[in-house]
Protein backbone atom coordinates (compact mmCIF):
# COMPACT_ATOMS: atom_id res chain seq x y z
CA UNK A 1 0.00 0.00 0.00
CA UNK A 2 0.85 3.51 -0.70
CA UNK A 3 1.68 6.08 2.17
CA UNK A 4 -1.08 7.61 4.08
CA UNK A 5 -1.98 11.20 2.47
CA UNK A 6 -3.98 12.19 4.95
CA UNK A 7 -4.80 11.05 8.72
CA UNK A 8 -8.08 12.18 11.12
CA UNK A 9 -10.74 10.23 12.23
CA UNK A 10 -14.67 9.04 11.01
CA UNK A 11 -17.57 11.16 12.89
CA UNK A 12 -20.38 8.64 13.27
CA UNK A 13 -22.89 10.14 15.42
CA UNK A 14 -20.69 9.58 19.14
CA UNK A 15 -18.52 6.94 17.24
CA UNK A 16 -14.99 8.06 16.45
CA UNK A 17 -13.20 5.98 14.16
CA UNK A 18 -9.27 6.80 14.05
CA UNK A 19 -8.33 6.14 9.93
CA UNK A 20 -5.76 7.14 7.66
CA UNK A 21 -6.57 7.87 4.08
CA UNK A 22 -4.46 6.68 0.88
CA UNK A 23 -4.82 6.31 -2.43
CA UNK A 24 -7.09 3.66 -4.41
CA UNK A 25 -5.80 4.20 -7.77
CA UNK A 26 -3.17 4.44 -9.86
CA UNK A 27 -2.20 6.27 -12.99
CA UNK A 28 -0.45 3.82 -15.40
CA UNK A 29 -0.46 6.22 -18.37
CA UNK A 30 2.94 6.48 -20.52
CA UNK A 31 4.59 9.95 -19.55
CA UNK A 32 6.50 12.18 -21.74
CA UNK A 33 9.78 14.62 -21.21
CA UNK A 34 9.29 18.02 -23.27
CA UNK A 35 12.59 17.86 -25.15
CA UNK A 36 14.16 19.96 -27.80
CA UNK A 37 13.29 18.33 -31.36
CA UNK A 38 16.32 19.34 -32.89
CA UNK A 39 19.27 17.38 -29.86
CA UNK A 40 16.53 15.64 -27.56
CA UNK A 41 17.78 18.27 -24.79
CA UNK A 42 15.24 18.03 -21.84
CA UNK A 43 13.11 21.23 -22.05
CA UNK A 44 12.47 22.84 -18.07
CA UNK A 45 9.67 24.91 -17.13
CA UNK A 46 11.33 27.40 -14.58
CA UNK A 47 9.68 30.23 -12.33
CA UNK A 48 10.15 33.77 -12.44
CA UNK A 49 9.22 36.77 -10.33
CA UNK A 50 7.84 40.01 -12.55
CA UNK A 51 8.50 41.69 -9.76
CA UNK A 52 12.70 40.91 -9.49
CA UNK A 53 12.75 39.38 -12.96
CA UNK A 54 14.42 36.27 -11.18
CA UNK A 55 14.06 32.81 -11.07
CA UNK A 56 12.37 31.60 -7.24
CA UNK A 57 12.61 28.44 -5.69
CA UNK A 58 9.46 26.23 -4.24
CA UNK A 59 10.48 27.40 -0.69
CA UNK A 60 10.08 31.31 -1.90
CA UNK A 61 6.49 30.55 -3.66
CA UNK A 62 3.39 30.74 -1.42
CA UNK A 63 -0.55 31.61 -2.41
CA UNK A 64 -2.10 34.99 -3.08
CA UNK A 65 -5.71 35.50 -3.73
CA UNK A 66 -6.44 38.04 -6.73
CA UNK A 67 -8.98 40.64 -4.78
CA UNK A 68 -9.06 43.15 -7.78
CA UNK A 69 -6.85 43.72 -11.11
CA UNK A 70 -3.98 44.98 -9.09
CA UNK A 71 -4.21 43.90 -5.51
CA UNK A 72 -3.31 40.32 -4.08
CA UNK A 73 -3.53 39.12 -0.65
CA UNK A 74 -1.32 36.31 0.83
CA UNK A 75 -2.50 33.46 2.05
CA UNK A 76 -0.11 31.08 4.16
CA UNK A 77 -0.45 27.17 4.82
CA UNK A 78 -0.46 27.59 8.49
CA UNK A 79 -3.93 29.89 8.02
CA UNK A 80 -5.42 27.55 5.96
CA UNK A 81 -4.72 24.94 8.76
CA UNK A 82 -5.92 26.27 11.10
CA UNK A 83 -9.52 27.93 9.77
CA UNK A 84 -12.36 26.81 12.14
CA UNK A 85 -13.43 23.48 10.62
CA UNK A 86 -14.96 20.91 12.21
CA UNK A 87 -14.18 18.83 9.30
CA UNK A 88 -10.15 19.55 9.38
CA UNK A 89 -9.11 16.19 11.40
CA UNK A 90 -12.55 14.36 10.58
CA UNK A 91 -14.44 12.58 8.15
CA UNK A 92 -17.78 13.90 9.31
CA UNK A 93 -20.50 11.76 7.99
CA UNK A 94 -23.94 13.88 7.45
CA UNK A 95 -26.24 11.33 6.01
CA UNK A 96 -26.95 7.94 4.49
CA UNK A 97 -28.91 7.61 1.05
CA UNK A 98 -29.79 5.08 -1.29
CA UNK A 99 -26.29 4.39 -3.57
CA UNK A 100 -28.45 4.60 -6.59
CA UNK A 101 -29.41 8.32 -5.88
CA UNK A 102 -26.24 9.48 -6.62
CA UNK A 103 -25.56 10.63 -9.95
CA UNK A 104 -22.28 9.18 -11.15
CA UNK A 105 -21.61 12.55 -12.91
CA UNK A 106 -20.64 14.08 -9.06
CA UNK A 107 -18.03 11.48 -9.06
CA UNK A 108 -14.86 13.77 -9.68
CA UNK A 109 -12.60 10.59 -10.40
CA UNK A 110 -10.48 10.43 -6.82
CA UNK A 111 -10.99 7.42 -4.78
CA UNK A 112 -9.13 6.62 -1.73
CA UNK A 113 -9.08 3.49 0.70
CA UNK A 114 -9.46 4.49 4.20
CA UNK A 115 -7.00 2.56 6.55
CA UNK A 116 -7.91 2.09 10.61
CA UNK A 117 -5.47 3.41 12.46
CA UNK A 118 -4.64 1.69 15.22
CA UNK A 119 -6.09 -2.01 17.35
CA UNK A 120 -8.68 0.66 19.26
CA UNK A 121 -10.68 1.56 16.16
CA UNK A 122 -10.80 -2.10 14.37
CA UNK A 123 -13.63 -3.30 15.82
CA UNK A 124 -15.74 0.56 15.21
CA UNK A 125 -14.08 0.38 11.66
CA UNK A 126 -15.96 -3.33 11.28
CA UNK A 127 -19.10 -2.24 12.39
CA UNK A 128 -19.74 0.88 10.02
CA UNK A 129 -18.30 -1.92 7.16
CA UNK A 130 -20.72 -4.60 7.66
CA UNK A 131 -23.47 -2.16 8.58
CA UNK A 132 -23.06 -0.40 5.08
CA UNK A 133 -22.35 -3.83 3.51
CA UNK A 134 -25.62 -5.33 4.70
CA UNK A 135 -28.13 -2.46 2.77
CA UNK A 136 -27.82 -0.63 -0.34
CA UNK A 137 -27.13 2.95 1.30
CA UNK A 138 -23.71 5.02 1.16
CA UNK A 139 -22.61 6.94 3.59
CA UNK A 140 -21.96 11.01 2.83
CA UNK A 141 -19.36 13.05 4.57
CA UNK A 142 -17.56 16.08 4.57
CA UNK A 143 -13.58 16.02 4.57
CA UNK A 144 -11.61 19.60 4.83
CA UNK A 145 -8.45 18.18 2.80
CA UNK A 146 -6.02 20.48 0.56
CA UNK A 147 -7.49 23.90 0.97
CA UNK A 148 -10.94 22.96 0.69
CA UNK A 149 -13.63 21.01 2.40
CA UNK A 150 -15.03 18.33 -0.31
CA UNK A 151 -17.69 16.10 -0.43
CA UNK A 152 -17.30 12.49 -0.23
CA UNK A 153 -19.61 9.05 -0.63
CA UNK A 154 -18.02 6.08 1.50
CA UNK A 155 -18.93 2.80 0.68
CA UNK A 156 -17.60 -1.13 1.25
CA UNK A 157 -15.08 -2.76 -1.14
CA UNK A 158 -14.16 -6.46 0.11
CA UNK A 159 -14.32 -5.44 3.91
CA UNK A 160 -12.57 -2.09 3.46
CA UNK A 161 -14.10 1.70 3.17
CA UNK A 162 -12.92 3.12 0.36
CA UNK A 163 -13.73 7.01 0.08
CA UNK A 164 -15.02 8.67 -3.57
CA UNK A 165 -14.85 12.77 -4.09
CA UNK A 166 -18.11 13.93 -4.86
CA UNK A 167 -18.27 17.21 -6.51
CA UNK A 168 -20.83 19.75 -4.86
CA UNK A 169 -24.33 20.39 -6.20
CA UNK A 170 -23.16 24.01 -7.90
CA UNK A 171 -20.21 22.39 -9.79
CA UNK A 172 -22.33 20.10 -12.26
CA UNK A 173 -23.59 22.01 -15.45
CA UNK A 174 -27.28 21.65 -16.17
CA UNK A 175 -27.79 19.34 -19.28
CA UNK A 176 -31.34 19.94 -19.91
CA UNK A 177 -30.50 22.14 -23.24
CA UNK A 178 -28.56 19.10 -24.65
CA UNK A 179 -31.15 16.63 -25.54
CA UNK A 180 -32.52 16.60 -29.41
CA UNK A 181 -36.05 17.71 -28.83
CA UNK A 182 -37.55 16.98 -32.24
CA UNK A 183 -36.45 13.35 -32.23
CA UNK A 184 -39.01 10.71 -31.87
CA UNK A 185 -38.53 6.58 -31.54
CA UNK A 186 -41.01 4.22 -31.14
CA UNK A 187 -41.39 1.58 -28.77
CA UNK A 188 -40.41 -1.30 -31.30
CA UNK A 189 -37.07 0.47 -31.65
CA UNK A 190 -36.87 0.74 -27.90
CA UNK A 191 -37.49 -2.91 -27.35
CA UNK A 192 -34.78 -3.62 -29.85
CA UNK A 193 -32.75 -1.45 -28.12
CA UNK A 194 -33.52 -2.75 -25.00
CA UNK A 195 -32.40 -6.34 -26.10
CA UNK A 196 -29.37 -4.90 -27.66
CA UNK A 197 -28.65 -3.98 -23.63
CA UNK A 198 -29.69 -7.27 -22.60
CA UNK A 199 -27.34 -9.13 -25.37
CA UNK A 200 -24.27 -6.58 -23.99
CA UNK A 201 -24.85 -7.37 -20.21
CA UNK A 202 -22.24 -8.72 -18.04
CA UNK A 203 -21.18 -9.22 -14.85
CA UNK A 204 -17.73 -8.75 -15.15
CA UNK A 205 -15.37 -6.09 -16.87
CA UNK A 206 -11.91 -7.08 -15.35
CA UNK A 207 -11.02 -8.35 -19.02
CA UNK A 208 -11.02 -4.68 -20.44
CA UNK A 209 -7.48 -3.63 -21.07
CA UNK A 210 -6.03 -0.66 -22.18
CA UNK A 211 -5.42 -0.98 -25.95
CA UNK A 212 -3.77 2.34 -26.53
CA UNK A 213 -0.88 2.21 -23.67
CA UNK A 214 0.13 -1.74 -25.11
CA UNK A 215 0.32 -0.18 -28.21
CA UNK A 216 2.36 3.19 -27.60
CA UNK A 217 4.63 0.89 -25.36
CA UNK A 218 5.05 -1.63 -28.08
CA UNK A 219 5.86 1.57 -30.34
CA UNK A 220 8.15 3.04 -27.75
CA UNK A 221 9.87 -0.35 -26.90
CA UNK A 222 10.76 -0.74 -31.03
CA UNK A 223 12.22 2.79 -30.94
CA UNK A 224 14.35 1.60 -28.26
CA UNK A 225 15.79 -1.06 -29.91
CA UNK A 226 16.53 0.75 -33.19
CA UNK A 227 13.30 -1.33 -34.99
CA UNK A 228 10.66 0.18 -36.78
CA UNK A 229 7.51 0.73 -35.18
CA UNK A 230 4.83 -1.88 -35.78
CA UNK A 231 2.33 -1.10 -38.60
CA UNK A 232 -1.32 -0.27 -38.16
CA UNK A 233 -3.61 -3.25 -39.30
CA UNK A 234 -3.93 -3.00 -43.06
CA UNK A 235 -7.75 -4.39 -42.70
CA UNK A 236 -10.15 -2.04 -44.41
CA UNK A 237 -11.99 0.05 -42.19
CA UNK A 238 -15.78 -0.10 -42.23
CA UNK A 239 -17.43 2.84 -43.96
CA UNK A 240 -18.67 5.46 -41.73
CA UNK A 241 -20.99 8.39 -41.80
CA UNK A 242 -23.86 6.22 -43.75
CA UNK A 243 -27.47 6.95 -42.85
CA UNK A 244 -28.55 3.64 -41.85
CA UNK A 245 -31.78 2.00 -40.91
CA UNK A 246 -32.09 2.27 -37.12
CA UNK A 247 -34.43 -0.70 -36.37
CA UNK A 248 -32.48 -2.56 -38.92
CA UNK A 249 -29.23 -1.85 -37.58
CA UNK A 250 -30.56 -2.22 -33.80
CA UNK A 251 -31.28 -5.77 -35.33
CA UNK A 252 -27.90 -6.16 -36.60
CA UNK A 253 -26.44 -4.81 -33.55
CA UNK A 254 -28.76 -7.36 -31.20
CA UNK A 255 -27.59 -10.38 -34.18
CA UNK A 256 -23.38 -9.62 -33.68
CA UNK A 257 -23.83 -9.59 -29.65
CA UNK A 258 -25.49 -12.28 -29.28
CA UNK A 259 -22.70 -14.24 -31.70
CA UNK A 260 -20.17 -12.98 -29.96
CA UNK A 261 -21.13 -15.00 -27.33
CA UNK A 262 -21.64 -17.65 -28.67
CA UNK A 263 -25.49 -17.66 -29.09
CA UNK A 264 -27.21 -18.08 -32.64
CA UNK A 265 -28.90 -15.28 -33.53
CA UNK A 266 -29.78 -15.66 -37.48
CA UNK A 267 -28.75 -13.39 -40.02
CA UNK A 268 -29.77 -9.89 -40.35
CA UNK A 269 -29.00 -7.12 -42.44
CA UNK A 270 -28.84 -3.18 -42.32
CA UNK A 271 -29.81 -1.49 -45.34
CA UNK A 272 -29.65 2.28 -46.44
CA UNK A 273 -32.16 5.08 -45.70
CA UNK A 274 -33.48 5.72 -48.95
CA UNK A 275 -32.54 9.60 -49.51
CA UNK A 276 -35.33 12.04 -50.63
CA UNK A 277 -35.23 12.91 -54.44
CA UNK A 278 -33.86 16.10 -54.54
CA UNK A 279 -35.94 19.34 -55.78
CA UNK A 280 -34.60 20.56 -59.09
CA UNK A 281 -33.77 24.30 -58.82
CA UNK A 282 -34.11 27.44 -61.25
CA UNK A 283 -35.66 26.49 -64.41
CA UNK A 284 -36.58 23.34 -64.71
CA UNK A 285 -40.60 23.00 -64.06
CA UNK A 286 -40.89 25.36 -67.11
CA UNK A 287 -39.27 23.24 -69.11
CA UNK A 288 -40.62 20.34 -68.25
CA UNK A 289 -44.35 22.15 -68.87
CA UNK A 290 -42.97 23.21 -72.13
CA UNK A 291 -42.02 19.83 -73.43
CA UNK A 292 -45.17 18.48 -71.96
CA UNK A 293 -47.13 21.14 -74.33
CA UNK A 294 -45.18 20.44 -77.70
CA UNK A 295 -45.84 16.17 -76.86
CA UNK A 296 -49.28 17.64 -76.63
CA UNK A 297 -49.45 19.50 -79.87
CA UNK A 298 -47.91 16.66 -81.75
CA UNK A 299 -50.30 14.51 -80.85
CA UNK A 300 -53.41 16.85 -81.74
CA UNK A 301 -51.58 17.40 -85.58
CA UNK A 302 -51.85 13.16 -85.59
CA UNK A 303 -55.16 12.75 -84.77
CA UNK A 304 -56.17 15.84 -87.18
CA UNK A 305 -54.19 13.88 -89.95
CA UNK A 306 -55.77 10.68 -89.36
CA UNK A 307 -59.30 12.19 -89.51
Amino acid sequence: MPRPLWSGAISFGLVTIPVKLMSATEDRSVRFHQVHTEDLGRVRVRKFCEAEDREVSAAEIGKGYEVSRDTLVAVTDEELEQMPLPTAKAIEIVAFVPAASIDPVRLSGDSYFLQYDGPVAAKPYVLIARALARNTKVAVAKLAWHGRERLVLLRVRDGALVAHVLKWDDEVRDPSELAPKEAKVTDSEIDEALQLVDSMTTDDISGYQDEYRKALEAVLEAKAEGRQPPKPSTEPEEPGGQVVDLMAALQESVRKAQAARGEDAGDAEVHEMPTAKKKTAGKAPAKKTATAKKTAAKKSARRQGGA
